[in-house]
């Protein structure tokens, strides 16, 4: 049986691509447009970067500290740099903050909520949830986010002091426009 018998009617090209000496030179062809075209492993980190750091953005607004923390750590853990640990620092003094504006309005069921928000286990509080005075919320919960603060500024330093020190400056500047609510955004500077 010939070639032309064996081809189907109506595929007439189909026999150019049959031929294995044309794969020879398409194949590594269609490899590198695949390479150029391709976003890199940058890219793609970048693009989880902005998406943790967005949502830590909006668990700021919300006054939701427990997983504005822990997206800030996921952040330290896949991406460590300077940055991040400065990120994660400054999550930390937005804690501090909000309870400090919390506690000088009266506003001490606020401060139980934010408690509540931090010790949360899920489901479980529903029938057996974690109860403490509003004030000693507000102690024990500023003096442990002052004292990982100060951890995480330290480990940002110690990666990177001058993008550290340009981090603490914008973020200083971004306090003293916002006195009164500094803590529910991070500093547009930073781009989340």
């Amino acid at each position: 049986m010939s070639d032309a018998t064996r081809r189907r009617p109506g595929s007439r090209h189909e026999h150019r691509w049959a031929d294995p000496r044309r794969w020879k030179t398409a194949w590594p062809t269609f490899l590198l447009a695949l390479a150029v075209l391709a976003p890199g492993p940058d890219a793609v980190a970048g693009d989880q970067a902005s998406s943790t750091l967005q949502r830590a953005k909006m668990f700021l607004a919300a006054a939701d500290y427990r997983r504005a923390i822990e997206a800030c750590q996921r952040e330290v853990q896949e991406r460590p740099s300077a940055a991040s640990y400065v990120y994660l620092t400054y999550v930390y003094h937005a804690l501090d903050a909000y309870l400090e504006h919390l506690a000088k309005t009266d506003r001490w069921v606020s401060v139980e909520h934010v408690y509540l928000n931090l010790a949360s286990n899920g489901v479980q509080d529903l029938v057996d949830q974690p109860t403490v005075l509003a004030r000693i919320a507000k102690e024990l919960i500023q003096g442990s986010a002052q004292q990982q603060a100060d951890i995480t500024a330290a480990m940002a330093n110690r990666l990177d002091q001058p993008a550290t020190a340009r981090l603490w400056l914008q973020q200083t500047d971004w306090r003293k426009a916002k006195p009164d609510g500094w803590w529910a955004a991070p500093p547009d500077a930073w781009g989340w």
